[in-house]
């Protein structure tokens, strides 16, 4: 999967790129008026780099799905954990120091208790400003992740996956109608599509080609695209130089033409290791970038050409990425597993086992017993083969052991 790996990058480019010379807010830390003046040309590409998150939910229905085949529901639940803690505990804990010992351009407001609050990866549910604006991603990942824990602790079959998916964009199509903000934040009307796009293109890979399959990948993206038409008519009310929406849907095409060249094999010889590097580092990457990378654009604002000054952040923010994954991530992912792994005992510690409760022993009768008539006998004989060949009716009569506390 070294090309999905390489897809991974190219969506975590896409949202630096908009970080750095697109977000029309981003234009102060350049000390310009307008993104347009830093970056006359590419700002208008960079306009569209938003939509790399869409491509990175996509990709997450693809693995998350692919990962959690043939898992129970607690293992899934550890894999995400270790996947997703290490790195972002690190990451807050960096962006807070830095944007405290640099207050230009964005200076830290959040106070301990806040700070505190975001550790737990839910400071947008639970009201708490956010350390750093992408981690707001990360609450709809964590949902996701929650509504797919209940179908991989009921059991992932073809079936129920598929159902899973029709019924989700149904009922988030159906959450848009309703207007009902509790099972709008529940099943995601916005993103939806794009995570079932994700776990339709890996039944393909998995199984093959099927209509029911492919029926998936198509609804969700007629409603992917929708959804983000309109979100770019969203998105450009700030922008300085209006965005096309027609764009928008042929970058999001190309987003699922590019899943389904995954799905069916397409990429397959595409091998290279450096991608799989740069799939590991791609979310130490994320969870680093903006507030950071705001930082050194601002000091380096006066340097020129300006293309240098982003070339030179966004090396730095891979090199700071990539120090991360090595001396914080993986150290804290693997002994964060082996505590996960070791199971929880049922006992507390010193206590002793409660003690099973003595039986009475039945007085042994050596006086032979009575001979029984033979017709006792035989019908005891037919109760028995009776039984034998209905031992539903014989347990139900046999309640078995009586065990004691």
């Amino acid at each position: 999967m070294a090309f999905l790996d390489g897809l991974r990058l190219v969506a975590a480019l896409m949202v630096v790129l908009y970080h750095y010379a697109g977000l029309p807010r981003v234009a102060s830390v350049w000390d310009v008026p307008s993104t347009v003046y830093a970056f006359p040309d590419l700002s208008r590409i960079a306009s569209y780099g938003w939509l790399g998150v869409e491509l990175f939910f996509l990709i997450s229905g693809f693995v998350i799905c692919m990962s959690s085949w043939g898992r129970d529901a607690g293992a899934f639940a550890r894999s995400r954990i270790v996947r997703l803690f290490p790195a972002y505990w690190a990451a807050v804990l960096i962006t807070v120091a830095v944007t405290a010992i640099w207050s230009e351009p964005r200076p830290l407001t959040a106070n301990w208790s806040e700070i505190l609050t975001n550790l737990t990866m839910l400071p947008k549910p639970l009201g708490v400003p956010q350390v750093e604006g992408v981690y707001w991603t990360l609450w709809v990942e964590a949902r996701f992740y929650l509504l797919f824990a209940f179908l991989v602790w009921w059991g992932l079959t073809t079936r129920r996956v598929l159902v899973f998916g029709y019924g989700w964009l149904i009922v988030a199509t159906y959450a848009v109608e309703a207007e009902s903000p509790l099972l709008s934040t529940i099943v995601m009307p916005d993103y939806a599509a794009f995570f079932a796009g994700g776990i339709g293109f890996f039944l393909i890979h998995k199984f093959g080609s099927d209509l029911k399959f492919w029926g998936l990948v198509g609804f969700s993206w007629l409603i992917a695209q929708h959804n983000t038409y309109d979100m770019v008519l969203l998105v450009n009310r700030p922008m300085p130089r209006p965005m096309s929406a027609t764009a928008g849907v042929l970058l999001v095409t190309v987003f699922y033409v590019l899943m389904a060249g995954v799905a069916l094999g397409w990429f397959r010889r595409v091998t290279w290791g450096w991608l799989t590097t740069a799939g590991l580092l791609t979310y130490p990457f994320y969870l680093l970038h903006e507030k950071i990378g705001w930082v050194l654009i601002h000091q380096m604002r006066d340097l020129r050409p300006r293309y240098l000054t982003l070339m030179i952040t966004v090396a730095v923010m891979l090199v700071a990425a990539w120090l991360l994954h090595r001396l914080v991530e993986r150290p804290l992912a693997g002994c964060l597993r082996s505590r996960l792994a070791t199971p929880t005992p049922d006992t507390p510690r010193g206590t002793a086992p409660r003690a099973r409760a003595p039986q009475e022993e039945t007085p042994r009768d050596d006086t032979p017993p009575e001979r029984a008539p033979d017709n006792l006998t035989r019908d005891a004989s037919r109760r028995t083969k009776s039984d034998e060949a209905d031992p539903e009716s014989h347990a139900a009569r046999d309640p078995g052991p009586v065990l004691l506390p």
